[in-house]
Formats: C-alpha cells, sequence, structure tokens
C-alpha cells in the first residue's frame, strides 16, 4: 500500500507569468522515496528530447537532478500503511497550496507517481482544471480496494503500469493502461564489476543474503526475525555466513542497534550499503522483506524466501479484509503462480524462515526449480525501457509528437 509523507517548502515556484505562457508545463506529484526513483529518469528522458520544457515537481533530489523545479519537497518521511491524522491533516494543507499553484499556472499533464491516497485528491484538483492525467506506476487495484476503479476512470486519461499483467488488469475494467516496463530493468547490469565486488564479501557454506526492507516500519521489524533465522541456520550449518543489504548508513546504524539488544552483531554477519546487487550476486539463497528487491533478486536467478511482518493490530484490522490478491511476492503475481516461499504475514520468530532456506538446499529440485521460474518471470521485461516508454507515452498525452 502507498505511503504519504511530509512536503517541506522548496525553491519558488512557478508564476503568473508562467501561466500566460502557452507551451507545455507538465506536473509531477511523487510523496515517497521510491516516487522519486521511478519519476527521475522519465523526467531526464522528457528534458533530453524537449529542453524547454517546464516540469515542475512536488517531489525529490532525484526528480530535482534529473531537471525538475520543485515547488516543494516531500519524500523525507514517508510511513507504510495508514497514516496518522497528522499526515492526513498535512496533506490537506498540502493540497490547498497544489489547488492554489495550479490556479496560477497552467499545467497541460499532470503526472501523479504511486502513492494513489496521497495523489488521488491531487488529480481531483487537475481534473477539475481541464489537466490530464497520466498515472505512473499503477495503483495496486489488483491486490486490495477494487471499489476504487471507478474513482480511478474519473482521475485518470493514462495509467503507466511497471509490472506487465497490470495492463491487461486495467484494461479489461475500462481503465486505459499501457505496459512500460520496471526501471529496475532500464540498465543492464555489469556482471564482471558484480563478481569482483562479490568475491570481496568472503565464503560461507551457505552464503545468505538478508534483504529487510527500506522503510523504518520493515527493516525495525523484518531484522531481528532475520538475526534469529541466521542463528538457527548456524545451528545447523556452522559455515553459514550472511551479507544485509541496506540503503543508507543511517538504516545499517539502526540495524547494528537492534542486533545489539539481542546478544551483539554476529560475527558471521557482514553490513553492504547501497549496492544490493553485488550482495545478490554473492550469495545462494536470499531471506526478503516482500518488496520491490524481490524483483532484483530474481533478475540474477537466486532462490529466495519472502516474508512480511505488517502491525498485527492493521492486519486483523484492516489487512486481511481488503488484501484479495492470492500472492503477495512480485515474482509469483508476475508468474500467477507460487514459485518463491513467501510467509505473509509472518508474526513468528526466524525458525519458519530458516527452514525454508533448508528445505531449498535439501529438496531435490526446489532451487533449481525455482531459478527456472525466475528467468521466465525476468523475461517478461526484454525489451523494454521504462523511462523511454513512459516518456513516449507522456509525450503524446502533451502534443510534442
Amino acid at each position: 500500500m502507498g505511503g504519504t509523507a511530509v512536503a517541506t517548502q522548496g525553491p519558488a515556484s512557478g508564476t503568473a507569468t508562467d501561466a500566460a505562457t502557452p507551451r507545455p508545463t507538465l506536473l509531477f506529484t511523487a510523496f515517497e522515496p521510491s516516487g522519486d526513483d521511478h519519476a527521475a529518469p522519465v523526467i531526464a528522458e522528457l528534458l533530453r528530447r524537449h529542453p524547454g520544457l517546464k516540469i515542475y515537481a512536488w517531489g525529490g533530489p532525484k526528480m530535482a537532478s534529473a531537471g525538475a523545479i520543485i515547488v516543494e519537497r516531500t519524500g523525507d518521511a514517508a510511513v507504510m500503511g495508514m497514516p496518522g491524522l497528522a499526515k492526513l491533516l498535512e496533506h490537506k494543507r498540502i493540497n490547498k497550496r497544489i489547488g492554489a499553484w495550479l490556479d496560477a499556472n497552467r499545467v497541460t499533464v499532470h503526472v501523479p507517481v504511486d502513492s494513489p491516497a496521497a495523489n488521488f485528491p491531487i488529480c481531483k484538483l487537475s481534473k477539475a482544471r481541464g489537466i490530464k492525467v497520466v498515472h505512473l506506476v499503477a495503483p495496486q487495484m489488483w491486490a486490495w480496494g477494487q471499489w476504487r476503479l471507478k474513482k480511478l476512470r474519473r482521475l485518470t486519461d493514462l495509467v503507466l503500469a511497471l509490472l506487465p499483467f497490470e495492463e491487461d488488469w486495467f484494461l479489461t475494467r475500462g481503465v486505459k493502461a499501457k505496459f512500460v516496463g520496471h526501471p529496475l530493468f532500464d540498465h543492464v547490469l555489469d556482471l564482471e564489476q558484480l563478481e569482483t565486488q562479490a568475491a570481496g564479501l568472503g565464503g560461507g557454506n551457505p552464503k545468505i543474503a538478508m534483504m529487510p526492507g527500506s522503510r523504518p516500519a520493515e527493516y525495525l521489524a523484518s531484522f531481528p526475525v532475520l538475526l534469529d533465522a541466521l542463528r538457527r541456520l548456524r545451528a545447523d550449518f556452522p559455515d553459514t555466513r550472511a551479507v544485509v543489504a541496506v540503503t543508507r548508513e543511517e538504516v545499517a546504524e539502526q540495524l547494528r542497534q537492534i542486533a545489539a539488544q539481542q546478544g551483539g552483531w554476529p560475527d558471521e554477519l557482514r553490513i553492504v550499503i547501497g549496492n544490493a546487487d553485488a550482495v545478490v550476486r554473492w550469495c545462494d539463497f536470499a531471506l526478503v522483506a516482500s518488496g520491490t528487491v524481490t524483483l532484483q533478486v530474481a533478475r540474477q536467478h537466486k532462490p529466495m524466501v519472502t516474508f512480511y511482518r505488517p502491525s498485527k493490530l492493521m492486519y486483523h484490522l484492516a489487512y486481511r479484509w481488503l488484501v484479495s490478491t492470492p500472492f503477495y511476492t512480485l515474482p509469483n503475481l508476475i508468474a500467477g503462480k507460487k514459485i518463491v516461499p513467501e510467509l505473509i504475514p509472518h508474526f513468528g520468530d526466524g525458525e519458519a524462515l530458516a527452514v525454508a532456506i533448508i528445505r531449498l538446499m535439501r529438496q531435490p529440485g526446489a532451487a533449481e526449480d525455482q531459478r527456472a521460474e525466475l528467468v521466465k518471470v525476468i523475461k517478461r521485461f526484454e525489451g523494454k525501457c521504462a523511462g523511454t516508454a513512459a516518456a513516449d507515452e507522456i509525450e503524446k498525452m502533451v502534443g510534442l509528437v
């Protein structure tokens, strides 16, 4: 489910002079770091083709680096799941500021990026002003909240989908959609470099990659379970070694604090910051908090076990009643069947994770079969460049081609 974030005042917005200019103007709105990631290459590609194009954004640092004019900075306080009252009130204030900005600036196309809960009210503001709306990243209505389809039909002219099954899903429900590919696959992996980096991580038998998630709610909940799973694996396989992949030094420090509360940082565990691909290259198996990183692991055809630890209260009050998909893990959703073991929701300790890894190790054909299925999943993205394809569709909507 999409996160929300607080916006902070950024560089000065466009002026009434911009509103009087007839040339096309785009507005991107993104409210969490993943949205910043998804939007940046599309913005960069559009400006490469049309250097004079005006692109404004409620967005993050990557969108700014790509060339967008940041009206307000967002994404610094993303929230997983359902936001609290303070966040809802803040978004109401953000929406009011966006509405005033739209009144002062003539926008041709609004591109909301992910975060449907935060973006839908802004889409309503845009449509009321006759602005076309192109969603970048399809709202996960196939997983939960299909009752929102009627709202989406009203509030979009096109949905740019990142997953191969989403285009047909939306089209058959009356929503115009186009599969553009996933940004994760826009760049070819430098396998030679990754092999060199992986060699520097040392040996182990087995070698376990640990992916605890990127949001605080995820890694704070998942890392204690990963530590327990490692200890249990070590009890049966003393040569087990693990590497945990994190996005930032601040996350690494929080994980060290968690380990300190659970008997200290294990000698057999290393930590790598900002290079998950090298960790995946190094490993024999991966333990993954379910999310986009499962595609990163699948890209190198590494057998994995996925899990997710939601809040017990929120799960029993809402998630278990709202989520309708038979699978949670992206490779399983794309394959249309269970090819990756998923423990979702998982409220226990690390035993089930350790057992699932041991099953992949010992059950004849288990790891090989999963690798073969992951190859098929990744082939679904071949020939697609998400940044280029999304720019193509937005370019058409703006009327530049």
